[in-house]
């Protein structure tokens, strides 16, 4: 697999120190893993974020003390596909790596999503077993995040050439939804695969986790999120029609779902530097 050299971002600011490592995954890896970040922070007071629904699935390898996720102490975990918001919170001080993982991932290196509950965060070791402490302890033993990164990356490789792929037709129905960032009718989706719209409904639920219309609604918040949080996204409601809603109440109603905000309260939630949104 090629070496690809990690961006790192430092902040000092009110809230503390703030490190921020990123790298890309080894392009054959791309359709399973998403991306890679570290992340060491040093702050004077606890602090909490309200992260949003995503489509992937997040595995953070705790390096440092144990953080609260809605009020249970985790330290290395994996967070599900959920269309609710959710609540870290730590004391001053976190380190680990978190690796962004597709569906289709997730299911090549857990299996079914059933087995850690749709949406819901899992200790890490009860989905990848005693590999987990392993790898976690020779991350913390290891220097630099390129080194790191690379190491996670070799498990990864190891883990999918063992394990099964999703069926095609769910790998069909999730890149199509994927690349239309949940524009595309299901109906279409359907069409294409020549099945019925129980039958995908039924396997794309087994296998990735939510039903094909709620993985779009998620696709489309992402996308209406993207362009809020980026410069000259546009007005509210150019916003809301590039991302697939139908009206301006349609986009508001998914909000309050999604990230229990208005988009303009948000936007006021934001914190520096990439830090993400403050819980409170």
């Amino acid at each position: 697999m090629r070496t690809a050299s990690a961006k790192v971002t430092r902040d000092q600011s009110e809230l503390g120190f703030w490190e921020l490592a990123r790298r890309a995954p080894d392009p054959h890896l791309a359709a399973h893993v998403r991306s890679y970040c570290g992340y060491v922070e040093r702050g004077g007071t606890p602090l909490s974020r309200r992260e949003l629904p995503s489509d992937e699935v997040v595995v953070v390898l705790g390096l440092g003390p144990p953080i609260r996720v809605d009020g249970e102490p985790r330290g290395s975990f994996v967070a599900g596909l959920n269309g609710a918001p959710a609540l870290t919170e730590h004391d001053g001080v976190q380190e680990g790596l978190q690796v962004n993982l597709t569906p289709l991932g997730a299911y090549r290196l857990f299996g079914p999503p059933e087995r850690g509950v749709p949406g819901q965060v899992v200790d890490l070791e009860d989905l990848f077993g005693a590999r987990a402490g392993s790898l976690v302890e020779r991350l913390f033993e290891t220097c630099g995040w390129e080194a790191r990164f690379a190491l996670v990356e070799t498990a990864i490789a190891g883990r999918l050439e063992e394990s099964t792929p999703a069926s095609p037709d769910v790998a069909w129905a999730w890149r199509r939804l994927t690349e239309t960032e949940g524009r595309l009718p299901i109906s279409a989706v359907t069409n294409e695969l020549g099945c019925s719209r129980r039958h995908l409904t039924t396997r794309f639920r087994e296998q990735i986790g939510l039903a094909p219309k709620a993985f779009a609604r998620i696709l489309r918040f992402d996308r209406a999120v993207s362009r809020l949080r980026s410069e000259g996204g546009g007005s509210l409601a150019e916003i809301a029609h590039d991302a697939g809603y139908y009206d301006q109440s349609h986009f508001n109603r998914d909000f309050r779902a999604f990230a229990g905000l208005t988009p303009t309260e948000l936007v006021a939630r934001e914190l520096p530097a990439g830090r993400g949104l403050s819980g409170t």
